[in-house]
This record gives C-alpha cells, sequence and structure tokens, in this order.
C-alpha cells in the first residue's frame, strides 16, 4: 500500500509560483497513475489532473491548464505540481493520491494549504 505525504504549499500572492510535492512510500510508485486534487474552503475535493505511469501523456483541467504542471520522478518516489501565475481562486489544500481510471486508490495524506492573495 502507498503512503503519500504533500508538502511545498504556503501562503503566496496572486501571480507568484509555488511548487508541491508528494513524495509516495511503502509501495511502488512507478506502477501507478497519480493525480492531483483539491478542496478549497466549503467545496468538495476536485481533480485537477493526473500523469499517466509512464508519465509520457499528462491531463490537466481547464482550472490550472497552461499555468500548472504535472510530472513525476520515479527514481525519488515523488509527483509533483509546479504551479505559476497563482490565483486567489487557486486557493484550497492540494492532495494527491494513485487513480486508476476515476477512482482514488490508497487512502488520502494530510494534503498541503495553498492560500493565494489578491
Amino acid at each position: 500500500q502507498v503512503q503519500l505525504v504533500e508538502s511545498g504549499g504556503g501562503l503566496v500572492q496572486a501571480g507568484d509560483s509555488l511548487r508541491l510535492s508528494c513524495a509516495a512510500t511503502g509501495s511502488t510508485f512507478s506502477a501507478y497513475a497519480m493525480g492531483w486534487f483539491r478542496q478549497a474552503p466549503g467545496k468538495e475535493r476536485e481533480f485537477v489532473g493526473g500523469i499517466s505511469l509512464t508519465g509520457i501523456s499528462v491531463f490537466y483541467t481547464n482550472s490550472i491548464k497552461g499555468r500548472f504542471t504535472i510530472s513525476r520522478a520515479d527514481t525519488q518516489n515523488t509527483l509533483y505540481l509546479q504551479m505559476n501565475n497563482l490565483k486567489p481562486d487557486d486557493t484550497a489544500i492540494y492532495y494527491c493520491n494513485a487513480v486508476a481510471g476515476t477512482q482514488t486508490i490508497v487512502s488520502w495524506g494530510q494534503g498541503t494549504q495553498v492560500t493565494v492573495s489578491s
């Protein structure tokens, strides 16, 4: 079973950048497609993008397309989310998870808080 630990969040201003990390332990990270999710205050958790287990295919929802980049480093068992040109609407707790289609596979980590001020 994979355990996930997200990090890299913080308080930034609109237009700034952050890079989030998702460190995986306990299993073979490279065997999983991975996704990033976020939960804004008062809203349900939503999927924002994912990367195939090979890293060749990457998908972004319209909310982050063109601003965020998902990548993975299998030798380090780590998933990344490079976030550029951050907007106040990006304020949320960000989570990662292993995914199979539309399903998440492992228990959620604690997430990392991103707060973007205007």
